[in-house]
C-alpha cells in the first residue's frame, strides 16, 4: 500500500501528461487546414500529420510496455517525456509538411513511451476498489484536453499560427520531468531480470508499419501488397511470442483470459469508429461551411466537453457494477451518434453537428474508464506493462485505422487535390461513407463489449496468464 502523497504525487504527474498528449491531437486537428493552406498540402497528405504520429505510437507501445516492467515505469516514463517535448519543440520550428510529418514521428515515439507506463503506474499505486474512480479522472483529464484542444487550438492558430499549439507542450513537458526527477523515486519493475525481445519486437513493429502504411496507400495495388506484407509479419510474430521464453508480448493473456481479450477488441472497434469524427468534421466546418478555424473549435468542443463531465462517473460505475455493462452503454451510445452523421450534407446545421456531438460524447465516457478498467484489473501486477501497452496499442491502432477509412474515402471520392469549391460535393460524399463505415464497425463492438464477461469492477481476475 502507498500513503496518500505518493498517490497524490503519481494522480498529479498523471493528470498532466494525460491533458498533454490529447490536447496535442485535437488541437492539431483544429490547424490542419492552416498547415495545408501555408504549405498547400493536399488532404491526403495533411492527414499524415496526424497519421504519422499514430503510427509511431503504435508501433513502440508494447516492445516500451515491456522494457517498463523490466527496466522501471518512471524510467520509461521519463524519458518518454523529454523525448515528447523535445520533438514539440522541433514541431513548431518545421518548414515544410514531410519535415513535420517525421517529428511527428518523433513526438509519436515519445508518446508510446508515456502511454506504456503511465496507465501501469496508476494501476501499481492505486488499489483494486479505487482505481475505477481514479481512471474515471484521467480519462476526464483526457478529454478535458481534448475539449480545450480545438478550442485553444483554434484561438492560437488565429491569433499566433499553427506552430504556437506545438510551444504549449514545452512547458507542461518540463513540469513533468521535474516532478518525476524530485517526487517520484519508486520504479515498479516487478519483471525485472527478465530479458528483451528485441526479435519480437521489430517483427511486430514492420507488422504494424506494413498495414497501417497500406491502409494509408488504398485503393492502390502496392497499399495492398503492404496489408498483406504486414499480416504475414503479425502471424510471424504470433509464432514467435509463442515459442521465446520472455516474449514482448504475454499471448497468453488474449488465449486464456476473456475479459482482457474482448476489452481490448472492444477498445480497438470504439477508437476504429470514433476517432476520425473530429478530423472530418473539422475540415467541414472550415472547407464546406467557412467557419474560422477558432469557430470551428468551438463547435467541436461539445463532444470533449461532455466526455469530461461524464467520464468520472462512468469510472465511479465501473468501481460498483460489472464494467462490461457499463462499456456496452457507451458503445451503444456511440454507435447511435455515428449513425446520426450518415446524414451530414452541406447544409446541415450546427445545432444538428453539436448533438451528434453531444450522444458521441456521452458513448465514449461510458464506454472508455470502465473499459480501461476491465483490462487493467484483469491481470497480475507483473503484467502492468504489457497490459497498459495493450490497451494503448488498442487505442492507437484504432485511431490508425480510423484515419485510415478516412484517407481511404478521401481517396476514393477527391484524389490528391485541394478541398476547393469544385469538389465540396465529392467531400460530402467521402465524408458520409467514412461515417457509414464508422457506424457499422461500432454497432459489431457492442457484441465485443457484451460477451466480454464479469470483471473491471474493483475485483481483478484471476491470474489466467499464469496458467499453462
Amino acid at each position: 500500500m502507498y500513503d496518500a502523497q505518493t498517490k497524490r504525487v503519481v494522480l498529479i504527474i498523471s493528470v498532466i501528461s494525460s491533458f498533454m498528449t490529447p490536447f496535442m491531437g485535437s488541437s492539431i486537428n483544429i490547424a490542419i487546414p492552416s498547415i495545408g493552406n501555408e504549405f498547400r498540402a493536399d488532404a491526403i497528405l495533411l492527414s499524415w500529420i496526424a497519421t504519422a504520429y499514430l503510427l509511431a505510437a503504435a508501433t513502440f507501445l508494447v516492445p516500451f510496455g515491456r522494457l517498463a516492467d523490466i527496466y522501471g515505469r518512471r524510467k520509461v516514463f521519463q524519458y518518454g517525456t523529454v523525448v515528447f517535448t523535445a520533438a514539440s519543440l522541433l514541431c513548431a520550428i518545421s518548414s515544410s509538411v514531410p519535415s513535420l510529418i517525421f517529428f511527428r514521428l518523433i513526438q509519436g515515439v515519445g508518446s508510446s513511451m508515456i502511454f506504456a507506463t503511465s496507465m501501469a503506474i496508476i494501476t501499481s499505486v492505486f488499489p483494486p476498489l479505487e482505481r475505477g474512480k481514479v481512471m474515471g479522472i484521467i480519462v476526464g483529464v483526457v478529454y478535458v484536453g481534448l475539449s480545450l484542444g480545438p478550442l485553444l487550438g483554434g484561438l492560437l492558430t488565429h491569433h499566433f499560427s499553427w506552430r504556437s499549439i506545438f510551444l504549449v507542450n514545452i512547458p507542461l513537458g518540463l513540469m513533468i520531468i521535474s516532478l518525476v526527477l524530485w517526487k517520484l523515486k519508486e520504479e515498479w519493475a516487478e519483471a525485472k531480470g527478465e530479458t528483451f525481445d528485441a526479435a519480437g519486437s521489430i517483427i511486430y513493429g514492420l507488422g504494424i508499419v506494413g498495414i497501417m502504411y497500406g491502409l494509408s496507400l488504398l485503393p492502390a495495388m502496392s497499399g495492398l501488397w503492404l496489408i498483406l506484407f504486414g499480416a504475414l509479419a503479425l502471424s510471424a510474430f504470433v509464432k514467435w511470442e509463442m515459442r521465446v521464453k520472455n516474449p514482448v508480448f504475454q499471448l497468453d493473456l488474449f488465449r486464456t483470459n476473456r475479459v482482457f481479450a474482448f476489452s481490448n477488441l472492444a477498445a480497438l472497434v470504439n477508437y476504429s469508429a470514433s476517432f476520425g469524427v473530429i478530423f472530418l468534421l473539422s475540415l467541414y466546418l472550415q472547407q464546406i461551411r467557412g467557419y474560422s478555424a477558432q469557430a470551428a473549435g468551438l463547435i467541436l468542443i461539445a463532444q470533449p466537453v461532455v466526455m469530461a463531465a461524464f467520464s468520472p462517473f462512468a469510472g465511479s460505475l465501473s468501481d460498483r457494477f460489472d464494467a462490461r455493462l457499463v462499456a456496452s452503454l457507451g458503445m451503444t451510445l456511440t454507435t447511435i451518434s455515428l449513425f446520426f452523421f450518415c446524414f451530414l450534407n452541406q447544409d446541415s446545421t450546427t445545432g444538428f453537428i453539436i448533438v451528434g456531438l453531444v450522444i458521441l460524447g456521452l458513448g465514449i465516457a461510458f464506454f472508455s474508464s470502465p473499459n480501461t478498467n476491465a483490462i487493467m484489473s484483469s491481470v497480475e501486477r507483473k503484467f502492468y506493462g504489457i497490459a497498459s501497452g495493450s490497451a494503448g496499442t488498442m487505442r492507437l491502432l484504432g485511431m490508425m485505422f480510423s484515419m485510415g477509412i478516412a484517407t481511404l474515402a478521401f481517396s476514393l471520392f477527391i484524389g490528391r487535390v485541394q478541398i476547393t469549391p469544385q469538389y465540396h460535393l465529392a467531400f460530402i460524399r467521402a465524408v458520409r461513407t467514412a461515417f457509414i463505415i464508422f457506424s457499422c464497425l461500432c454497432f459489431t463492438g457492442i457484441f465485443a463489449s457484451a460477451v466480454r464477461g464479469k470483471g473491471g469492477n474493483g475485483a481483478p481476475e484471476p491470474p489466467w496468464s499464469n496458467r499453462p
